[in-house]
């Protein structure tokens, strides 16, 4: 069968993308490497518990459009993001707000608070931030570095702050209220039961072929289109021709345990760096299970090389003058367009996915 589109992906940005030609009669085969659609959303059913078999993932938004559409195809819960930080046998509150700061200091008011990380600042005397350390020290002081920053960092990108570049962090958010909310946006929540069902509803229609690598089947499958969009590793895409795109990658240890509740929450982050893991997922919560089991992921963050997942781009001056130059490469394509994290080199939450694959439908589509 000849196909007006050929999308390299079944995550979420080739999902909106293959909805929304075939919404245009267009006739579109999507096809994925890995043997389940969704990408790194996927959820899948273990035990009675939906688990997010590649990290959490909390929708969040203030963009009304994109809430509007993603609530087509699911349904979400009231959950609210408020991750724990355990530092040794000490546990605090994320994001960094008054319920973190009157644990750690003893305090209870917001300008005790602030002149306690005013006098740190002051004390540390950094006018220009040589690296990651100093820009965090120059931002909230040293109490809140040392115990939430720095080890879970060095964990995340496999080096110590000294050497990681100041730009890393540009700000650092200092909420003076009694807040747990980690995100600011206007909707949250998790859609009720799982992210899957959300790309099995986009790709209702099109044909999917799983376990299908395109690079390995490049000649026969573009072949069968008469364009295509491709949202994998665009320097992969060229075969690295002009050299390879670092990321970092990360590992997951999950298992399921006789208890019906392990760590009270759904998130907690191991800041300590002796710690080998940055964090563990307790996935009911993500649901308000009620299941007297549960299941938990440990991640630990690592180096990426070729053939490993990438899930984050690493976003440096040298990383994005190559994207750069794959991207004017792109440019010269007449039948190919990239896009999505790795077409875009990108990291992007689920709300901005969306965003950005509905405003390249309004373009290709028109």
């Amino acid at each position: 069968m000849k196909y007006d589109y050929l999308v390299v992906g079944a995550g979420l940005y080739g999902a909106v993308f293959a909805h929304e030609a075939m919404q245009k009669g267009k006739k579109v085969l999507v096809v994925d490497k890995r043997p389940h659609i969704a990408g790194n959303i996927y959820t899948e059913d273990v035990d009675g518990i939906r688990v997010h078999r590649y990290g959490a993932h909390i929708f969040h938004t203030s963009d009304r459009r994109v809430w509007e559409y993603v609530n087509r195809f699911a349904e979400f819960n009231n959950y609210i993001n408020s991750p724990i930080a355990r530092y040794h046998d000490e546990l605090y509150n994320l994001p960094f707000n008054m319920n973190t700061f009157s644990k750690m200091w003893g305090i209870a008011t917001p300008d005790e608070a602030k002149k306690i990380i005013r006098d740190q600042i002051a004390d540390l005397n950094i006018t220009e931030p040589k690296n990651l350390e100093e820009q965090a020290l120059s931002l909230v002081g040293r109490d809140v570095y040392e115990k939430l920053i720095k080890g879970y960092t060095e964990k995340q990108w496999g080096r110590p702050c000294t050497e990681l570049p100041a730009f890393i962090i540009r700000r650092l958010p200092l909420r003076f209220v009694y807040d747990n909310n980690y995100f600011n946006d206007r909707y949250q929540g998790i859609p009720i039961g799982g992210y899957t069902q959300i790309v099995e509803k986009l790709l209702a229609g099109a044909d999917v072929r799983l376990a299908c690598d395109f690079l390995k089947n490049r000649e026969a499958l573009s072949s069968m289109a008469d364009r295509i969009l491709y949202t994998g590793q665009i320097d992969q895409y060229y075969d690295y021709r002009l050299g390879v795109l670092e990321y970092r990658s990360v590992r997951f240890e999950t298992e399921e345990l006789d208890t019906d509740n392990f760590q009270g929450n759904a998130v907690v982050n191991y800041t300590a760096r002796e710690v080998p893991y940055t964090r563990i997922i307790e996935h009911k919560h993500f649901e308000f299970g009620k299941q007297d089991h549960t299941i938990i992921s440990r991640e630990y963050s690592s180096e990426w090389k070729k053939g490993d997942e990438p899930y984050y781009p690493v976003n440096n001056a040298r990383n994005n003058a190559l994207y750069e130059e794959y991207r004017k490469l792109a440019e010269g394509e007449t039948r190919v367009r990239f896009g999505g994290r790795l077409g875009a080199y990108k990291y992007y939450d689920m709300d901005k996915v969306i965003a950005a694959a509905l405003a390249f439908c309004d373009d290709e589509l028109k």
